[in-house]
Parts: structure tokens; sequence; C-alpha cells
């Protein structure tokens, strides 16, 4: 920058006499201290007014060259002179214009505005006219404010309390309506031509004498023979039920793998692997109308299949003459039961609340010898000791007891043996098959476990405890580790692993072998052995049957 007289420089910067006051620098605005802006000769600013000549007044707006305020004054200038004619409206406002006229002269011609207002009624009013109201005689009158009885220092009268139900049924009333009448039932297959009977060499399997092997393997043989049994080449997955089975029974005949299933719907299937009997070999009965918890054949005559229903029935089936018969019957709740007899005459059942009745088939009519209230809320099942058949095993809410049926009370009942470590609710306890002297329970907290009851101390030892996956959900049936009828030291259990399997395990833990099939892609949920020949079955949830030979 240029020097220029007059100016004074202060600690590098360079101020003008104006920015000074008596000799003292004072620093301003870098705007104020900016080089004004040049303008050409045609443009000349506005000069701004005064503070004073601004109040009262509006902001105006900013100051345009003179060569636009020109222009604008020119216009407003020729606005003004002449008034504005149609010639000066756009072509779209002349032709809007000519519509609003056209439109006022057709409504005219028509007189739709006359129209218009000859129908317009007369504001007339018929009958009473309105009268103003009475205020006086509308005024409401509340009644007097009630005193609580703590204002008025009086005691509360004591409202008795309704008495409390014996027992809550499950949905007791639909029940009622809609489960089988009392009494036997006709055996009529409903995958059959109506009044079909039943076929003959169905009749010819169910009487066959039982033969009884006493041939017994090594757990080496055993362990190679499973091995040999696969899936059936001839047909050996059936959908038998409808619906999710939740029971299987082998007949105990040898010629021929006969196989029994129950399901959810109450409906009870037969299956003959090697016939074409029914649809492929299968017969379908409803002998129920809610799931079939638990069926066995009878030990002493095997012609005789036992179903227990939630519906709160028990039946036989009679193939002889074609019926189902009536053995026991409650309002609902029934969940399982076991033979107390060699002769199978006598039964246990328990129910989902926690009642053990024993009831003798001798004895006419439908109901109970006895009935024993335990202390827990529900029996999910009951089984007898193979050889002392005086002890009952009880899976209750998360232990095991034993009882004896000569000592049994209406209530409070003290058992022999009991069986702990269970943390969840127990699915099944099964005494083994041919001493009793190991039983295997299945818990919910993903444990199955084995304990000696060889002497019926007043707790049980346990022996072993093998972990497994036994979460299987809402839609899936429980698992249960079941026993093999030919071994007392062997027993088989679902599984919830993929590839899908059936696993067969020994007391001490260790695993025998595991049963797969690419066919098999369900969880086999409901599993059984043959009591004589080397077949296991297994059920899933959507009614079919699988069965591995050798």
């Amino acid at each position: 920058m240029d020097w220029c007289p007059g100016w004074v420089e202060i600690n590098g910067m360079e101020m003008n006499p104006a920015n000074t006051e008596n000799g003292v620098p004072v620093r301003h605005s870098a705007k104020e201290g900016c080089k004004p802006k040049t303008f050409t000769p045609d443009e000349v600013l506005v000069p701004n007014p005064s503070f004073k000549e601004n109040q009262g007044m509006k902001r105006k707006r900013k100051a345009l060259p003179l060569k636009v305020e020109g222009r604008i004054e020119k216009v407003k200038e020729e606005k003004e002179d002449k008034d504005i004619q149609p010639g000066g409206l756009s072509i779209y406002e002349l032709e809007r214009l000519e519509n609003i006229r056209q439109n006022q002269v057709f409504l005219s011609s028509i007189k739709l505005l006359e129209a218009k207002q000859d129908l317009k009624p007369e504001k007339t009013q018929s009958g009473l006219k309105r009268q103003k109201l009475n205020k006086v005689a509308w005024t409401e009158i509340l009644p007097p404010r009630t005193k609580s009885l703590r204002i008025q220092k009086k005691e509360a009268e004591p409202l008795p309390l309704p008495p409390e139900p014996s027992r809550t049924y499950y949905e007791a009333e639909r029940i009622e309506c809609a489960r089988k009448p009392e009494g036997p039932i006709s055996m009529e297959p409903i995958n059959m031509e109506e009044d079909s009977s039943l076929p003959p060499e169905l009749l010819k399997l169910w009487t066959e004498d039982l033969i009884k092997e006493e041939k017994e393997l090594g757990l080496k043989e055993y362990r190679s023979t499973l091995k040999s049994m696969e899936l059936s080449e001839i047909g050996g997955v059936a959908k038998v039920v409808k619906s999710r089975i939740f029971s299987v029974a082998f007949h105990p005949c040898s010629s021929s793998l006969l196989m029994a299933a129950g399901d959810k719907l109450g409906g009870v299937g037969l299956w003959n692997l090697e016939s074409a009997m029914g649809d492929e070999g299968v017969l379908l009965f409803e002998p129920h109308v809610r799931p079939v918890a638990c069926m066995a054949f009878s030990r002493s005559h095997p012609t005789d299949l036992l179903t227990l229903s939630y519906d709160g029935t028990l039946r036989s089936t009679d193939v002889e003459k074609a019926v189902f018969d009536e053995v026991y019957r409650i309002k609902d709740g029934l969940r399982t039961f076991d033979f107390l007899s060699h002769d199978c005459s006598t039964l246990a059942t328990g129910d989902w609340y926690g009642d053990v009745a024993i009831v003798d088939r001798r004895t006419p009519g439908t109901s109970h010898e006895s009935l024993h209230s335990l202390d827990t809320k529900t029996v999910r099942c009951v089984h007898v000791h193979p050889v002392q058949k005086q002890y009952i095993m009880v899976a209750e809410n998360s232990i095991v007891s034993i009882y004896d049926a000569r000592c049994l009370k209406a209530s409070s009942s003290k058992p022999v043996s009991q069986l702990y470590g269970h943390s969840k609710s127990i699915s099944s306890a099964y005494f083994s098959p041919g001493t009793g002297n190991r039983v295997v329970t299945t818990c919910l907290d993903n444990n199955i476990r084995i304990y000696d009851t060889s002497e019926l101390t007043s707790r049980a030892p346990l022996l072993t405890s093998i972990q497994h996956n036994l979460y299987t959900g809402r839609w899936l049936s429980k698992l249960q580790a079941m026993w093999d009828p030919k071994r007392d030291d062997c027993f088989v259990v679902g599984s919830m692993q993929r590839p899908r399997r059936v696993q067969v395990f020994h007391e001490s833990g260790q695993l025998q072998h595991s049963f797969q099939d690419p066919e098999m892609t369900t969880v086999l949920s409901v599993t059984a052995f043959h009591p004589t020949r080397n077949a296991l079955l297994g059920g899933n949830a959507s009614g079919r049957l699988y069965v591995f030979t050798d």
C-alpha cells in the first residue's frame, strides 16, 4: 500500500487521521475501513435516510439503479393513464371470460335460477309451537350423599367367601358333549366302506399264540444285531393316524409285524407291515375324542389292546366281537396306566389331578375299586414292578416315588422309596422289564437317569446320568426313554439331533447304536422295541410310523 500524508502507523497497522481522537488511535470495524465501491456514471446510489426520518415509516425496498427505476416508473404511468382493456389480457383470461358469459346466457335461457327460487319451501312450522323451558321445573334434585362406614365409624359387615371348587376339570362341559357315549363302541374302520367287517387276517394275527424266545445275547452280539437293523424295504414308512402320535405298541405275535398307534385326535391305527388290508395294511378307528396318551397289549391275553385317553376313558379292543369295550371312565384327565396283576385283570391308572386309581376289570361297571390322592399336583407316569406287582412307581413333579399298593391310603400315603436328583418335571419313569432292578427316568432338565432299585431303600442310589436334549417344544410329543423288553440293561430314546436319529444306550451311559436313514427327516418322539423280534418302531408328529428290522 502506498503511504499517504496524515496516516499513522501503530503496531504494524496503518490508520488515517479520522481513526484518531485527541491523538489517541481508535480502532473501527474492518468494513468501515474498506475501500468504497466505485460506480459507473449511469448508476447512482439513493442516499440512506437518517434515523429520525425512518421513525414510523415502513422499511423501504433496496435502492435500484436509475436505469431500472426509470423503467418501473414508466410502466406505472402507462397503467394509470389508461384502463385495462380486454385486448390487454392474455389469451387464457379472454377464453375464461367468454366461457363465463356463455354459461350465464345458457342458464338465463332455461330459466334455471328462477326455478331454484320456486323450489325453496317457505319456512312454516306445524303443530305446537316451541315454548321456553321453565328452568325451575328442570332443576335436578340430587340425592343426599351417602357416608362411608369409615366416616360413620362403623365396622364393615363380613362377606362370606364362595366355596373353593374341589377339582377343576379341563373344558369338562365341551368334552362331555363331544366324547363317545358310554358302553361298547362298534369297531368300524373309518378308512373303509360303511358296514364293512374286519379283515380275517387281522383276527388271525390277533389271536396268534405268543412264542417267547429265552435266548440271551451278549452286549457285543446285541450291538451287532442293532447295526443289522435297517428301515424295512417293503414299505418301512406309513401314515397310520391323522395327527401327532402320542403312543405306540407292538403286538407280541412273531409271524408278522402288527403295530398300533394313538394320535392327538383320539384315533387308533393298526398297521400290518406285510398285508394289504385297508389302506396298504392300515386300519383306522376312532374310539376316543382326545389324545390317546397310553396303550398296551395284555401280556396274558394278546388279543386285548387297552387304550387310555385324555377324555377320561379307558377302553379294551375286542377283535372277536368287533367292539371297543369301556373299562374305566371318569369326567376327564386320564394320563397313564399299567397292569397291576400278572393276569392283567387289575390296573393302576393316574390322572392330571394327582390321583391314582385301582381298577378291577372283573367287577361290573366302569368305576374304580379305590382312589388315592397323592401329594403331587399331577401324575405323569405310572409303572408297576415286573416281578413284585405290589409296588407302583409314580412320576410326580420332580420326584419319583415307589408306593406299596397294599398300604395306599385315600390321602397322604407314604412311599417305600424315592428317586431324587431331578430339577424339573419328569416325563416318564420305567422299571427294567426283566427284574425291575433298574429304573430309567426322563426329565426336562435334559438328563436321562438310571437308578438302582434292586433293594428298595428310602433313597434309591443314582447310577448314571446321561445328558440328552429333551426340549421338544409345543408341537412334538415328549421324548421318553423306553427299555428293550428283551434286555434289562439297554433302552431306546428319540433324539433332536440332525440328521434325525433314534439312539440306543446302555445303562452305563454308553451309546450302543444310532438308527439313521435318509427317509427319516423328522423327530421320532415315541419309540418302542418288539417284545420278541429284532424290530424297532418310531412315531412322529405327522402320524407316520417308521419300522427298523433285521
